[in-house]
């Protein structure tokens, strides 16, 4: 029996909060009180909430007519958001495409979902920043404050020192001397009391940002580096490598004739398909090994202290295990047919730049469709009658 794809599009992934609350798919919780709102207990608020409900239940439904978009979790998000007010900014986009005569696909909308969601995360992270440069300036401040007393206290101490050397101990300076300390411990206290809040403050700031960070190098799709990560992996693998004097090795993998999935079994199938490659690909990374979605169909691989036929060992091991199988459109019960994707490997270190790296395992890349894909060709390897093909 046909192996089945692991199934991400389940009926409700993909909701937003308020949507799924709507729709009473999980139990209402405090953040959930302003798109709730009314009493369904009630009868004469239920009377109210029917039709209100009735009504926004036809917007959504006309929103995908209109667009001629299919029933799914991701669609009926935006439309729920758009008829909502939820994105205004994705509605206004939506409205001047449709003014144009241009169709709102399914595609154009994930992009446009997808560079909004960047957008949002770059301010988070400016946000962020700033936060922390302001935490960092109060940090400064009360480190400068701490200094500034130490200087008083030193000069405040040696003036005592001064006095008991020129005079005979008596009540009096010691009641001096016990006031000067008691003034020094208080006031050492406070100093130490603004910088452990400080020091919280700070470390709060670069965890948030940190984890900001994390999701701006992700892949949304996949859950892979993104190609922006993919580029400072790269750069540190290879500063690192030329450091140890080991090997580096960098690939590119493609799924082969994705566009015909994509039009066979529709745009979410097709993103099932990339995600079931990511995932069996991810097995493959380790702390040596990083895999990356470059974009579309294509993936990244980075392999440090491996040999090129090590390297092409893992990513044909890889093909085959996908190769092998036959997968199955839970949606449609339709199947795949076989899957499968080709590749091109190159020796980061034996290529005067990264770019020419980059391009001669972009190459093999293309050689290996040329030569009828669902293979792993190595740089330098390749026939010269080849001929390279979309």
């Amino acid at each position: 029996m046909p192996a089945r794809e692991p199934d991400h599009n389940t009926p409700t992934a993909g909701l937003t909060a308020g949507w799924r609350a709507w729709l009473r798919l999980k139990q209402p919780t405090a953040s959930d009180a302003d798109d709730i709102a009314f009493d369904m207990t009630a009868p004469d608020q239920r009377e109210l909430w029917v039709p209100a409900k009735r009504r926004l239940l036809a917007q959504v439904a006309d929103f995908l007519i209109d667009h001629d978009l299919e029933i799914l979790p991701f669609t009926l998000s935006i439309a729920y958001d758009c008829v909502t007010g939820g994105s205004p900014n994705l509605a206004q986009q939506i409205h001047e495409r449709a003014q144009k005569g241009l169709p709102v696909t399914l595609r154009w909308l994930e992009d446009a979902h997808c560079a909004q969601s960047r957008d949002a995360t770059a301010e988070a992270i400016a946000s962020l920043v700033d936060q922390l440069e302001h935490g960092m300036f109060d940090f400064g401040r009360t480190v400068a404050q701490a200094r500034d007393a130490t200087g008083t206290y030193s000069t405040a101490l040696e003036n005592h020192v001064a006095d008991l050397h020129s005079a005979i101990p008596g009540p009096e300076l010691v009641a001096r001397l016990a006031v000067l300390t008691r003034q020094m411990l208080d006031h050492t206290r406070e100093v130490e009391s603004d910088m452990a809040r400080s020091e919280a403050r700070i470390g709060q700031l670069q965890s948030r940002l940190d984890d900001a960070r994390h999701l701006a190098n992700q892949d949304h799709l996949t859950g892979l580096p993104n190609r922006r990560a993919f580029d400072a992996l790269y750069d540190r693998e290879l500063r690192e490598a030329r450091l140890a004097g080991e090997t580096l090795c960098v690939a590119f993998c493609d799924i082969d004739l994705f566009k015909r999935i994509n039009d066979t079994h529709g745009h979410p199938a097709g993103d099932r398909v990339i995600r079931y490659v990511a995932d069996t690909l991810g097995r493959i990374a380790d702390a040596r090994c990083h895999v990356a979605r470059h974009g579309g169909e294509e993936f990244a691989v980075l392999l440090r202290g491996t040999s090129l036929a090590d390297a092409w060992a893992r990513l044909d091991h890889a093909r085959e295990e996908i190769a092998e199988k036959r997968l199955v459109n839970r949606s449609s019960d339709r199947p795949f047919g076989r899957i499968t994707f080709s590749g091109g490997i190159a020796d980061a270190l034996a290529f005067a730049t990264k770019s020419d790296a980059l391009k001669a395992a972009d190459e093999a890349l293309y050689a290996a469709k040329s030569a009828g894909r669902n293979r792993i060709l190595i740089a330098g390897d390749l026939p010269q009658t080849l001929r390279v093909v979309a």
